[in-house]
């Protein structure tokens, strides 16, 4: 059974940085695509960040290119969003999610390829 546990949202003011952690459980965590998404209150679920089975590819949305940094570490079964020069835009409930191969898909169709999700961590960005 596959667990994914978010950690490391919390209050911060525009301008400054956070780093969510992903702990993942259930089933070898170096095979399969691994992504961050977020859901802003009155919207819909949206892509953040995606990341291949061993790093090599990633996806960022064009509204975090430049600020936010997906990053896996297999011998830790983790995966991690470095997000810094925070906006008020950016708050929202962050979701760590898993595929089942091991490349993300790049079409917004099926949520990129994602099929796992966890319990979102809310980041709360104050202006």
């Amino acid at each position: 059974q596959v667990q994914l546990v978010e950690s490391g949202g919390g209050l911060v003011q525009a301008g400054g940085s956070l780093r969510l952690s992903c702990a993942a459980s259930g089933r070898t965590f170096s095979r399969y695509a691994m992504g961050w998404f977020r859901q802003a209150p009155g919207k819909d679920r949206e892509l953040v960040a995606a990341i291949s089975y061993g790093g090599g590819s990633t996806l960022y949305a064009d509204s975090v290119k430049g600020r936010f940094t997906i990053s896996r570490d297999n011998a830790k079964s983790a995966l991690y969003l470095e997000m810094n020069s925070l906006k008020p835009e950016d708050t929202a409930v962050y979701y760590c999610a898993q595929g089942n191969g091991g490349a993300y898909k790049n079409t917004k169709e099926n949520d990129y390829g994602m099929h796992y999700w966890g319990k979102g961590t809310l980041v709360t960005v104050s202006s």
